[in-house]
């Protein structure tokens, strides 16, 4: 990703997400980083960070945008993304049950 803004490394929370632009007059995909982190010294919020591949987008220009949250509302988060994954995995062990699953033979 040319003219990256966040730095990624072996400590980056996903690197290579599929991801969307959405406005009103576009919408764009293109693969993204997705980044949570804290303060090293003295830590006194999360910082969630997300940023889409520019050279893969037409009409935004290079940027990054960022989230700070209190603990608080990252354990919120955190339970909310749970209860999510929850219902994505229910509901794909119900499709695997139907038999209609066609990786499987």
């Amino acid at each position: 990703m040319p003219n990256r803004l966040l730095r990624v490394n072996a400590y980056t929370t996903f690197d290579m997400l599929d991801a969307e632009a959405v406005s009103h007059e576009f919408t764009e995909e293109a693969l993204a980083v997705l980044n949570v982190t804290a303060p090293r010294k003295n830590p006194d919020h999360v910082r969630l960070e997300l940023e889409l591949d520019n050279s893969q987008l037409n009409h935004l220009p290079a940027h990054a945008d960022k989230v700070t949250l209190t603990a608080e509302q990252a354990r919120t988060l955190a339970g909310e993304l749970e209860e999510y994954a929850g219902r994505v995995e229910a509901a794909q062990a119900e499709e695997g049950d139907d038999g209609d699953d066609e990786s499987e033979e």
